[in-house]
């Protein structure tokens, strides 16, 4: 039930009172787990390939059929008048192209008609020069008419009949179907007066709702496949027009809208639909249509495509490649191909996950936990990123009982990320692989699951301090903010980590170099891809505690001033720094009470005091390194007490407090906060979406400032001056 109890011999645990099962020794790895083939079979144990394959990404939307509303006419008066006669009574009426559509009675329409009658009857040459040219003023009175509206073939009957006529018929520019009538006969109207609405419905649009976590596969010109009520079972197909630029904030989707032909009818206004895109996924999560390859596509009608550079044949804009669109269009390859997993195999914990890699030719049924990094989901696979190789067999049924193994154990798994175990009973015939000790998870984070080298060979302590430094570099950008500069950052790291020589590392830590190694190479995945500094703080939190992992783990004497790490502990502190340092530790503990008991009230009055002995500090005049790291050290203080004032919630006091408790750690393992008390530091796996966090206390009995009421008393560790007492 309670693995972090170890005992020398058979015994029964102190908390619960359950009898003590033996360790039993086995192959190395930090994370690796084995059962028996009879347990193997209870489990109903099954494993798939990691595989190198095309994936199709299904995103399903909702929406209904609209107008085109670029074949939408507006019937509308070109002059004032009289409405006399309107010969579309109703709207749904069919109509054609030149279809009479009504009679105007317009004095300013007579007018000129007579003008032109009067023209055309005046029998005498027009005065002329050789420097001046005639006027036609017959040519200027019928384009006079022109403009008002009249066809060419009115105009003419108007001449040859030498009488104005007192109304004119409209005839309709293009044909479809009335669906607007905004006049009645008899109405007067004015120029630009809208009369009818004729929409052309031979083509429509179906404007379609797309989640935002489905946009990455959505590509202009994708054809779409979609279904109504009205014809259950009959598939209507369409391509993608448009995606609006803008989200909305209220439903959190963005508009896509399809072009869809609708030559029989049968697809309504109004009704609503049910579509389906199916995107094919090659690496990198980029959508692939090879029969594109060399394509040329209208960047506003995407059923327009052609071999060679052109004009598009409805609205003449210049063509456009298909891959400026986002598409990957080269023939497959395996180079293409994305590295996939299935998704029954991925136990999620955030950008990250675990999976469980079946060990080959191992003498019993062998599995290896692995922390990988993954990309967007596509149907059912995910895209891995990294940690995992083309042909290894990842665990699909069972991972979550091979976890929960681990955690029994007390190893790092997807509850307890650092180890330290959670709770259970044993189950029987398992086993779990150590490096050879009976420690604990969390005991192999400090060092303790096996013996340290007293010192490294020189090759190898040389790569691991240019990984040191590596990492200082990064920690640099990242207080500059230089986004470019830190993914280059990560780059170089990984260089140092594939750098460094595991062959002249001792059997007995190689495992721990591979668990370090594995989780530096993830932090360098997400790091060469930070898009924001936000980003880019949580990656390097998580390359912080990697690298003090690695620091707790090898002999590696570095000062505070290049890591930032526990090995500053026991520092000679000058009097004057001691003295400042004084009067942290109450305050700091009644905030913590104060978050554990919810109460945000009291949380923000027990900022106040940190905050006003911070303003009241002197400067120390002095040359020692202590007080420059000091220095340092209460600037950051400062800038994170200022962040916790701001707080007006428990939510952001409770994230400013983390930052204060890492800085109280960092100070404690400095120079040690001078008390009374015995200060105890706890962790919580769980806070944070299962980052975790740490925190200090002034006895054992855990009270969680991250949770409060909701898990008081969660803890997976409790350490009093370095070493380590019972979870309670």
């Amino acid at each position: 039930m309670h693995p972090q109890i170890r005992r020398d011999g058979p015994g029964n645990c102190p908390i619960c009172g359950m009898a003590l099962v033996p360790v039993r020794d086995s192959v190395d790895g930090v994370r690796t787990v084995s059962v028996s083939p009879a347990i193997k079979s209870l489990m109903n144990m099954q494993v798939s390939p990691v595989r190198r394959q095309y994936v199709t990404a299904d995103v399903r939307m909702v929406g209904k059929v609209e107008y085109d509303e670029t074949r939408l006419a507006h019937i509308t008066a070109w002059v004032p008048g009289r409405l006399e006669r309107m010969f579309v009574d109703f709207t749904g009426v069919a109509v054609k192209k030149g279809d009479h559509m009504v009679q105007i009675y317009s004095e300013a329409l007579y007018t000129a008609q007579e003008e032109l009658l009067a023209v055309t009857k005046r029998d005498r040459p027009q005065n002329s020069s050789r420097f001046i040219a005639p006027l036609d003023l017959a040519e200027s009175a019928r384009e006079k008419l022109r403009l008002l509206g009249l066809t060419t073939e009115q105009i003419q009957t108007i001449e040859q009949r030498g009488k104005s006529s007192e109304t004119v018929t409209i005839y309709s520019p293009v044909g479809g179907v009335v669906v607007s009538k905004n006049k009645q006969e008899g109405d007067r109207v004015q120029t630009g007066d809208r009369i009818y609405t004729v929409a052309d419905l031979s083509r429509l649009w179906v404007q379609m709702d797309a989640y935002e976590s489905d946009l990455a596969w959505l590509r202009y010109g994708q054809d779409v496949e979609f279904s109504t009520e009205a014809y259950p079972g009959d598939v209507f197909r369409g391509q993608i027009a448009f995606i609006d630029p803008m989200l909305n904030e209220d439903t959190r989707t963005v508009k896509v809208r399809v072009n869809v032909p609708n030559d029989d009818g049968r697809l309504k206004p109004e009704m609503f639909v049910r579509a389906v895109v199916k995107s094919h996924v090659a690496s990198g999560g980029r959508v692939m249509d090879a029969s594109l390859a060399g394509k040329w596509i209208s960047p506003m009608h995407p059923e327009i495509v052609k071999d060679k550079p052109g004009n598009c044949d409805i609205c003449g804009m210049p063509l456009v490649r298909a891959e400026s669109l986002g598409y990957v269009t080269t023939e497959p390859t395996k180079a293409t191909k994305p590295l996939v997993v299935p998704v029954s195999a991925v136990l999620l914990t955030g950008t990250r996950a675990i999976v469980y890699v079946q060990i080959p030719d191992a003498d019993m049924p062998t599995y290896e936990g692995r922390e990988i990094v993954i990309g967007a989901r596509a149907g059912d696979f995910y895209l891995v990123k990294s940690g995992l190789e083309e042909c290894d067999l990842v665990v699909t049924n069972g991972n979550f009982k091979l976890d929960s193994a681990l955690q029994i154990s007390a190893k790092p798994s997807m509850m307890t990320p650092q180890g330290g175990g959670g709770g259970g009973h044993d189950h029987g015939q398992m086993e779990s692989k150590g490096s050879g000790v009976s420690g604990s998870g969390g005991d192999m984070e400090r060092g303790s699951a096996a013996t340290l080298p007293d010192s490294l060979a020189p090759p190898l302590q040389n790569a691991f301090q240019e990984l040191v430094k590596r990492f200082k570099a990064i920690r640099e950008k990242v207080e500059t903010a230089s986004l470019e500069e830190i993914r280059v950052g990560y780059d170089q790291l990984r260089k140092a980590v594939e750098a460094v020589p595991a062959d002249l590392i001792g059997p007995q830590m190689r495992p721990q170099w591979f668990e370090v190694a594995m989780l530096l190479r993830n932090d360098v995945t997400e790091g060469r891809e930070v898009n924001s500094m936000r980003d880019a703080d949580r990656v390097f939190a998580l390359t912080r505690q990697h690298v003090d992992q690695m620091k707790a783990q090898f002999p590696l004497p570095m000062s505070h001033d290049e890591m930032q790490m526990p090995a500053m502990a026991n520092m000679d502190a000058p009097p004057e720094v001691t003295e400042q340092l004084s009067g942290f530790v109450a305050p700091y503990l009644t905030l913590s009470t104060a978050l554990a008991a919810d109460d945000l009230d009291a949380a923000k009055q027990a900022v106040e005091p940190l905050h006003q002995r911070l303003a009241g500090l002197p400067q120390i005049v002095s040359d020692a390194k202590a007080v420059e790291m000091w220095s340092k050290e209460k600037r950051d203080l400062s800038e994170i007490v200022a962040s916790l004032l701001k707080a007006d919630d428990l939510a952001a006091l409770r994230s400013g407090f983390a930052l204060l408790s890492e800085q109280m750690l960092s100070l404690q393992r400095m120079f040690g906060l001078p008390t009374d008390q015995t200060v105890y530091e706890l962790h919580c796996p769980m806070a944070f979406e299962g980052r975790g966090a740490s925190w200090l206390q002034s006895d054992d009995a855990v009270r969680n400032p991250y949770y409060g009421a909701l898990m008081l008393r969660c803890a997976d560790r409790i350490e009093s001056s370095g070493e380590r007492v019972e979870s309670k």
